[in-house]
């Protein structure tokens, strides 16, 4: 059965972003990539998604960002997670395992 992309959950990008950028800077592309492979292929980021989060988390301060050249010799800008985005990391995983305990409990009890 072939693999199908499926919707993030609302609010679980940022997350994702944020946890990947965790090891060390990478670039839009290579962050998208690295969710997709992590996922086993089943979470896709598009675009037109990830960019406009990354820009909303460097006005937030979250990530830093500096122009270099990707393997393919491409110039591209490569995000870096700031201390206050590794304390948004915290508070992002903490709020989702709360949720996610939430609903697994509606779903088994229901």
């Amino acid at each position: 059965m072939p693999k199908v992309g499926l919707d993030l959950v609302p609010g679980t990008l940022v997350m994702l972003i944020l946890r990947v950028l965790q090891p060390g800077s990478m670039h839009g592309y290579a962050i998208a990539q690295r969710i997709r492979q992590l996922s086993g292929e089943v979470l896709l980021v598009e675009e037109g998604s990830l960019y406009p989060a990354l820009q909303r988390m460097l006005l937030k301060g979250w990530v830093d960002a500096r122009w270099g050249t990707s393997d393919t010799k491409r110039r591209v800008r490569f995000y870096t997670l700031t201390p206050a985005g590794r304390k948004q990391l915290a508070t992002e995983l903490a709020g989702y395992s709360h949720i996610n305990e939430a609903i697994q409990t509606v779903i088994k009890f229901a």
